[in-house]
């Protein structure tokens, strides 16, 4: 069953919702496009990222057009958008801005993409953590309060994502040439997926303009390889992601005053059970004991949230 199948089988659409809604779940790799008919998933579609801390305005822009020729099409009543680092109202304008020429009169929401995956898990309060390409938590409580915790950037923190997986796995292997050792079972699978010979080529590789975020983020399944092959220092850095990220929910749950639900999601939270069982763990020290992995995808949760919006 592929996702748009799993999805009408799904209790994630409220019957009430009518019209023609577009969810968009923007991402730092990709933008994830459905179409709800009346609340049912109809299509399902993706293309290159349009975010624009990722890829350029004129890229972003190229995406869209790419993505709303394949799900666009007749009268659209809204689209709810959910993307990273959207901090300010200016951010989530400026991505309005983007997505408008596509839906002549259409409602456009744009909110952090932890939002959306909130509401995919089910939960209208609750503190929800991606996992993904970045990481971050944002959480809402019944009176409507707002927490966020990370969601800084790669440069600033991001800890516990699939780049800060990819950059420890590099900054291991270069710890080791220093130290004069040989490269271990992981330095060894990310020379050879960088298509290096020595690990001092990596310093280059890493800072030159044709590798990203998105290329290191994607070495992070080496790391993930090793630590299930029994890789001792692969799999200290997954356990370590894992609480990384736990720290960042506990801190929303504290603002927020919550005892939960957390729910984790995106690329890693969703499919690495390493790092869910250490998250998990970590949350349970500090008393927190309802903590869910996302079942579905975060795009999703649209429905809910343009129901609210509507109630």
């Amino acid at each position: 069953m592929n996702n748009l199948d799993s999805a009408m089988h799904s209790h994630a659409s409220p019957e009430a919702l009518t019209g023609t809604v577009i969810g968009l779940d923007i991402g730092g790799t990709k933008t994830r496009g459905v179409r709800f008919e009346d609340g049912v998933p109809v299509l399902d579609e993706s293309a290159g990222s349009s975010n624009v801390q990722n890829v350029s305005r004129e890229e972003a822009m190229a995406n869209l057009a790419e993505l709303f020729g394949k799900i666009g099409g007749g009268d659209i009543d809204e689209v709810y958008a959910g993307a990273g680092g959207i901090d300010t109202d200016e951010d989530a304008q400026a991505l309005a801005d983007l997505i408008s020429p596509h839906v002549p009169g259409a409602r456009i929401t744009v909110v952090h993409d932890s939002r959306l995956l909130l509401a995919a898990g089910g939960a209208s309060t609750g503190v929800a953590v991606i996992a993904g390409t970045g990481s971050a938590a944002w959480g809402r409580n019944a009176a409507g309060e707002e927490a966020r915790a990370g969601g800084w950037g790669y440069l600033l923190g991001d800890e516990g994502s699939g780049y800060w997986l990819g950059r420890e796995a590099v900054r291991h292997s270069l710890r080791r040439m220093n130290q004069g050792l040989e490269p271990d079972t992981l330095s060894r699978a990310l020379l050879n997926s960088c298509g290096v010979e020595e690990p001092g080529k990596l310093i280059a590789l890493f800072h030159s303009p044709e590798t990203g975020r998105r290329y290191w983020a994607q070495k992070a399944r080496l790391v993930v390889e090793a630590a299930d092959a029994g890789d001792e220092t692969s799999s200290r850095l997954v356990d370590q992601a894992g609480r990384d990220l736990a720290d960042l929910a506990e801190q929303a749950v504290r603002q927020l005053g919550l005892d939960g639900p957390v729910i984790l999601g995106s690329g890693l939270g969703m499919n690495v059970h390493r790092l869910q069982e250490s998250f998990k763990a970590r949350l349970a020290e500090q008393g927190i004991v309802d903590v869910r992995i996302l079942q579905q995808d975060p795009v999703f949760g649209v429905p809910m949230l343009v129901a609210e919006q509507r109630a």
